[in-house]
């Protein structure tokens, strides 16, 4: 007979992209898992899952992190903001129209990571300079665009703003 212990589930409370949840999840899955599986929100992406590549960046208190690397339960209490929660009703967030401008994306799979952590930047920095912005984007990877196109985007979202 197989073991069949049922893993304890644990709640928490939380905010993403400005919405109040309350999730029950298992105490082991990430929050790029919780995301994706519990939450159904898919635009995060799984990159390497180890925290090298920025694919899952998302933002825990204005915050960037690898989704890969925290624990779902590690944002009970806080606010976490998703790539769904850059365009609007009204439209796309301006980075997001200066990524589609400058043809700043291919595959699409680190372009989310990339959106959030800028958008992050610019929330802190409005007019970063070219190598800023660099430094800031550091932690994520591209393997399509190079990142001429990705720094150039930032720039433009950056006048635009």
């Amino acid at each position: 007979m197989a073991n069949s212990k049922k893993v304890k589930k644990i709640q928490i409370t939380t905010t993403i992209n400005g919405q109040e949840m309350e999730l029950l999840i298992p105490p082991y899955i990430s929050l790029l898992e919780t995301l994706r599986e519990i939450v159904g929100i898919t635009g995060t992406k799984e990159g390497c899952n180890d925290g090298n590549c920025g694919a899952c960046t998302v933002t825990i208190d204005r915050r960037i992190v690898d989704s890969c690397l925290v624990l779902g339960a590690e944002i009970d209490g806080k606010n976490v903001e998703t790539i769904e929660g850059m365009a609007t009703p009204e439209g796309l967030h301006p980075l997001q129209q200066a990524f589609l401008e400058e043809a700043a994306l291919q595959c699409g799979i680190c372009t989310p990571g990339f959106l959030v952590a800028s958008k992050n930047l610019l929330d802190k920095e409005p007019n970063p300079s070219e190598g800023r912005i660099r430094h800031w984007l550091a932690g994520n990877l591209c393997r399509c665009t190079g990142y001429d196109k990705i720094v150039k985007a930032v720039q433009k979202a950056s006048e635009n703003s």
